[in-house]
């Protein structure tokens, strides 16, 4: 480990002179070195990083020694350059203070290899919470509902706060509540697995989402009720009625709305503009009746520029020159996969129609250029 730390410094001081150039403040010169020349930052992200960590040749005796560590649990330099572009000062950590006891914690309880660097460099406020008040706790409540160590790193990726906060005084109540409900213990895991942040709602807005969904009829046993509950969740009072209201402008019911969403919850998430272009695309470009989209509402979830109008293009193509009918169901070509799409309606008629691939493919690669 001594030879380590050694090379570590000794690569560090050699080329520190050649690339102190590149840095523009002096005073952050050296640290912008050790960045980029230790830890394989790149420049950009070495000066961005040196905002947030300072050090001079005084306080050097630390990070080769976080290197090192992070090198001994099979980081690699990608790794390693990852974590510290998100958090610079995890170079500052004392090793056998902060992360040894961390990373022993994990390691026992099975986040090893891809697992754990999957954790760390996605969640580094682990670095910053305390392990016996705030670790241990929500590491155990998070297991115990959700299984899997997979499962508990893709919680923590998609919230933070989930380390942050006290589970047992912010999550435990919900979760009790949710349960004493009727939504099953494995509806509760799909919850906190597609948006952890929702279980640390405070718990008037729980109760009120859950009695707004229960109204709807919704099941607390079926996926889409747990989806609904998210979706109430996440939006205020008055975000809910302008949703709403978009939706009424396009002659649909206040039932049918209601309707839709309990089929396909996502139609509420969606901004007040997607709504509105989808639907215009929908109604005026592709002459839909209102019907068919209440009855599959999932179409307004569709992206009408990567997917929807290339298929529309190429089945007008095919209709103009009779190769397919007009009559086809329209449930079919937006449902379908992009395999199946491009096997039965592109692939098969590129001998027949030239340039029908270009077409597909051009439409789909200028929204993406878009975008």
């Amino acid at each position: 480990m001594a030879m380590k730390l050694f090379l570590i410094r000794k690569r560090f001081l050699a080329t520190q002179s050649t690339s102190s150039s590149l840095s523009p403040s002096s005073s952050s010169s050296f640290t912008v070195d050790f960045l980029v020349n230790s830890c394989g930052l790149p420049l950009k992200s070495a000066l961005l990083a040196s905002r947030k960590l300072k050090l001079d040749k005084k306080n050097l005796r630390n990070p080769p020694f976080v290197l090192q560590f992070l090198q001994s649990h099979n980081f690699d330099e990608t790794h390693i350059s990852k974590l510290i572009e998100k958090r610079p000062e995890v170079l500052q950590s004392r090793v056998e203070g902060n992360l040894t006891p961390k990373f022993d914690f994990l390691v026992a309880n099975g986040f090893v290899g891809k697992l754990l660097h999957d954790l760390i460099i996605h969640h580094t406020e682990i670095f910053k919470r305390a392990l016996d008040s705030r670790i241990k706790p929500a590491f155990s409540l998070l297991k115990s509902i959700l299984h899997s160590n997979e499962n508990v790193v893709v919680a923590l990726k998609r919230s933070s706060r989930l380390l942050s906060a006290d589970l047992n005084v912010n999550a435990q109540p919900n979760i009790d509540f949710l349960r004493k409900e009727g939504v099953p213990a494995d509806m509760v895991a799909k919850l906190i697995i597609l948006n952890p942040g929702t279980i640390l709602s405070k718990r008037d807005r729980m109760v009120y989402a859950m009695n707004a969904i229960k109204n709807l009829g919704l099941e607390p046993n079926n996926t889409m009720f747990v989806r609904a509950l998210i979706v109430r969740l996440q939006m205020t009072e008055t975000t809910w009625n302008k949703k709403i209201e978009v939706m009424k402008s396009f002659q649909w019911s206040e039932e049918e709305i209601l309707g839709a969403f309990k089929r396909y919850p996502q139609i509420l998430a969606m901004s007040e503009e997607k709504i509105r272009s989808a639907m215009d695309f929908y109604i005026n470009t592709m002459e839909l009746q209102r019907q068919i989209i209440i009855a599959c509402p999932i179409f307004l979830g569709y992206s009408i520029d990567k997917r929807i109008r290339p298929r529309y293009n190429v089945i007008k193509v095919l209709e103009s020159k009779e190769l397919i009918k007009g009559d086809m169901k329209i449930s079919t070509l937006l449902n379908t996969s992009e395999k199946t799409f491009l096997i039965n309606y592109v692939s098969r008629y590129v001998e027949e129609v030239p340039g029908l691939l270009d077409l597909y493919k051009g439409t789909a690669k200028r929204a993406e250029k878009d975008a």
